[in-house]
């Protein structure tokens, strides 16, 4: 039994590297029709990988013949599906830009803005393709409005902008705990201009008002009542945007406290 495994494995060996040779072949061939071909069964087969080597080589052959939008449209999939989106993005936004008059031509700008969303990364690191994201999704939205796409692209936006208000809230309440208040100060109130529907609106309001009772107690006597007049206003706005808030009689007595220092 352990003899014939080994010969089994050995046979599809010989198998694999056969087609690796016989592939291999055909990328250095001139046979552009049977490259063609290939690539296509490769495709079907979810084969990827070699499916894009030929598409590659065999796209400057194919221009400007009816064959040129097929390729283009199956080695933007091909890599999708092998999860490399920076370079899917690219080649869905070329297939839209170079065949604006295509079936897939909707479909494909979707693809690259989704291909922006996949690539957007965790809270933490840096948002510059979540923005860029946001951005594409937002063009697709604008250029085909009546799209049945448009519903999920607004769907991701609103995912990718919670990142970013995560990112930004995480941010302010790092300068809270090292003690950077000014920094602070400026991070929530962006955030709140930047974001004004947040989910994280009660605790940013909350944190900003703890922050400037931080700044207020630090003060000089000179600038102690601008400061916590500061204070005041913000739990003002608490107790206006969150009667029930789940901070009330922490709020109620720090609004109290200010008023006192206001009044001096």
């Amino acid at each position: 039994m352990f003899k014939r495994g080994i010969i089994i494995s050995v046979l599809a060996s010989l198998l694999l590297l056969a087609g690796c040779g016989k592939f291999q072949k055909l990328l250095k061939s001139n046979n552009n029709q049977l490259k063609y071909e290939t690539a296509i069964a490769l495709f079907d087969k979810g084969s990827y990988s070699k499916a894009m080597q030929l598409f590659e080589q065999i796209t400057p052959e194919y221009k400007g013949t009816d064959k040129a939008e097929k390729i283009a449209y199956m080695n933007a999939y091909c890599y999708y599906h092998e999860k490399d989106y920076i370079l899917a993005n690219h080649y869905f936004k070329q297939f839209s830009e170079e065949f604006p008059s295509s079936q897939y031509a909707e479909e494909c700008a979707y693809n690259a803005a989704y291909c922006k969303y996949l690539d957007s990364p965790i809270p933490s690191l840096d948002q510059t393709n979540t923005y860029d994201a946001i951005k594409e999704l937002q063009i697709f939205i604008n250029k085909y409005p009546q799209s049945k796409r448009v519903d999920q692209s607004n769907n991701l936006i609103d995912q990718l902008r919670e990142k970013l208000e995560l990112k930004s809230f995480n941010i302010g309440k790092l300068f809270f705990k090292t003690n950077d208040i000014q920094a602070a100060i400026v991070c929530f109130n962006n955030m709140i201009k930047e974001f004004p529907d947040t989910k994280y609106r009660e605790e940013v309001l909350y944190m900003l008002m703890k922050t400037y009772q931080k700044f207020a107690e630090k003060s000089i006597d000179s600038k102690m009542a601008e400061r916590y007049g500061q204070v005041f206003e913000t739990c003002d706005k608490i107790l206006s945007d969150f009667p029930k808030t789940k901070y009330l009689k922490e709020v109620n007595a720090v609004q109290k406290e200010a008023e006192k220092y206001i009044k001096k």
